[in-house]
């Protein structure tokens, strides 16, 4: 896991190797392991390392091939070994044994079309000499970053948005985006970011610049399939698919040179993660020393450390718990809105860099995390809608007092979330009432989101917008940031795409059976786990001791009033919020101003 960096100056100025390094140096958390650089005329390239596969000096990066490819790579190839044996019957030698010498002679031989080869996670550039081109790619679901900016003058890449303010100077705000997060928690919904100008490229994505015309192509080479004979499957082959194409996946996510944890909360999801990392590393060849870290809370209330050691006494592997106190979330709180770099949507992000932290300081350099298993399998509760939109009256009737026990919802929810999904006069009506603090002139940037009763009609349609648009992307992007902030590379099992087709295909009626979410993985998981955990119905994830580290204070309201940016969108001076989801977004913007010096207009 690395931090890429690119400029071109359309004008044709010489690149120089310290504007690279100005960029680099703003990611060097990304990479402490090594830096180099590429500056070809206009061109530069710059990278930070991270050694997790052959940590020899020889797979540093820029890697070049001959002088015909020059490569700057954040990721990993996982399927690199079988990769590699292709390349070789097809005549091509290797140096190293890494993924990256892999990856740019994958280009060499099947050119743009070596992203369908690839399973893992990825934002890379290749200058290809011969074609004078720069080929950049995103990996299928945007588990890797990749930012740019483009105007007459320039165009700038890279892992993160701070290198790219070094070069340009951004200081206004994108409204759209603003006005999204704070009204509605949404801020990833499309390829623009919070800095009017900075663009991501999307997933399942590549970008193509030209550098004799300076024009950018960008086109997608990836969508989920629908796979019928996945679907036509009955139950036992579906829970026997599902844990086979699990265990690869893991086995993948397993090939490492460096020291590998896992996170585990008191969940499904990360106990079958470190269950299944326990199997494979059982055999006779078992050589990996696997730490599970877990995150307790001052707050008993939402504390899943003693779930969690259930899991890891039951299983016999190691396991590292950490509560955090409330100076250390003071201690960092400016710190951690900094890296992240725009406002994001609960203090619960600090629980998830706290164990990174703690990762860091144990030696993990690369991190196993659940992430992904509930928009995969339908384990959020307001999936149900969809689910129940699905079936007939009878059947919805009686599911829905199944469902309340097991996804532990009241009816009256349950009819709340039905109601709001299925219309979008109520959305309408609750995006008035959540703006009604915004001047008039600003409501006009509040039409989103209001066909999303579209997806809701059809379940597989409705998993891959949650994976490509509606919910996971902000979730990767925040574990992005929060594992690279201490050097960690997170993967992710459950975002295997082989993993991902085959769940999206699997009938709906086995991920939601009998009430139970996620009910072929609770299948699974019983070969391994006691029913405490197996059939918990307490879902807590990330949450923070919110009252203990961020309690209602005068310096709240105090503070959001002085920013100036609020000052123009709020019709009204706030006192008292009783939401403090909004409390902690407006707050979140007013520190993120200040921080970054941002500003309405230029």
């Amino acid at each position: 896991m690395c931090g890429i960096a690119g400029l071109v100056y359309k004008n044709k100025t010489l690149v120089k190797e310290e504007t690279l390094k100005k960029m680099t140096d703003k990611m060097s958390h990304r990479g402490p392991d090594a830096e180099g650089f590429f500056a070809h005329e206009n061109l530069g390239l710059g990278h930070r390392r991270l050694s997790v596969i052959d940590t020899s000096n020889s797979a540093n990066q820029p890697f070049h091939m001959e002088d015909q490819h020059v490569l700057v790579f954040n990721g990993a190839i996982y399927n690199y070994i079988e990769i590699k044996e292709e390349l070789i019957k097809r005549g091509y030698t290797f140096e190293t044994h890494s993924d990256t010498e892999v990856l740019i002679k994958a280009y060499d031989c099947w050119g743009e079309k070596c992203v369908k080869k690839f399973n893992g996670m990825w934002a890379f550039a290749i200058f290809d000499a011969k074609k004078n081109k720069l080929f950049c790619s995103r990996d299928r679901f945007g588990i890797k970053p990749f930012y740019y900016f483009s105007d007459k003058d320039k165009f700038i890449f890279a892992s993160e948005i701070k290198p790219i303010l070094e070069i340009e100077k951004i200081e206004k705000v994108n409204m759209q985006v603003l006005l999204q997060y704070l009204i509605a928690n949404k801020s990833e919904q499309s390829n623009e970011t919070f800095f009017d100008g900075i663009l991501k490229l999307p997933p399942s994505h590549n970008l193509i610049y030209d550098l004799t015309s300076s024009k950018i192509d960008i086109y997608k080479y990836y969508d989920v399939q629908f796979r019928k004979e996945i679907n036509d499957l009955s139950l036992e082959e579906s829970i026997s698919i599902f844990e086979k194409e699990f265990e690869k996946s893991i086995n993948l996510r397993l090939r490492s040179d460096v020291k590998i944890g896992t996170a585990l909360s008191g969940g499904l999801d990360s106990a079958y993660v470190a269950s299944i990392i326990n199997k494979v590393n059982e055999g006779p060849q078992k050589k990996l020393d696997i730490v599970a870290i877990t995150v307790g809370s001052i707050d008993k209330k939402i504390d899943e450390s003693e779930l969690s050691d259930i899991t890891t006494r039951s299983l016999g592997i190691k396991h590292d718990i950490i509560v955090p106190e409330i100076d250390e979330f003071k201690d960092t709180f400016e710190e951690v809105i900094f890296k992240h770099e725009e406002p994001f949507g609960g203090i619960s992000i600090y629980m998830q860099k706290f164990l990174m932290k703690e990762a860091n300081k144990l030696g993990v350099k690369v991190l196993l995390d659940g992430q992904g298993a509930d928009e995969i399998l339908l384990g959020y509760n307001k999936y149900i809608v969809a689910y129940l939109k699905d079936v007939n009256i009878i059947r919805k009737l009686c599911l829905i007092f199944k469902i309340k026990n097991q996804y532990n919802i009241s009816v009256f929810k349950l009819l709340q979330l039905y109601l709001f999904f299925s219309s979008s006069h109520i959305r309408k009506l609750w995006i008035r009432k959540n703006s009604s603090f915004l001047k008039r002139k600003y409501i006009k940037y509040l039409n989103f989101n209001v066909s999303l009763e579209k997806s809701y009609d059809n379940i597989f349609n409705l998993q891959k917008d949650e994976i490509l648009r509606d919910q996971l992307p902000e979730l990767l992007k925040w574990e992005d940031k929060n594992s690279m902030g201490y050097s960690i590379e997170s993967r992710l099992p459950f975002l295997d795409y082989n993993l991902v087709e085959i769940c999206l295909s699997i009938n709906n009626e086995y991920k939601v059976k009998n009430g139970w979410s996620k009910y072929i993985l609770r299948k699974n998981l019983e070969k391994y786990l006691p029913d405490k955990i197996t059939y918990n119905k307490r879902k807590i994830g990330f949450d923070a001791p919110v009252d203990h580290w961020w309690p209602r204070s005068r310096k709240i309201p105090q503070t959001i009033n002085n920013s100036r940016i609020i000052q123009e969108i709020s019709k009204k001076k706030f006192n008292f919020i009783a939401d403090r989801d909004l409390e902690w977004r407006l707050y979140n913007i007013a520190v993120w101003e200040k921080l970054y010096n941002m500003k309405l207009e230029n």
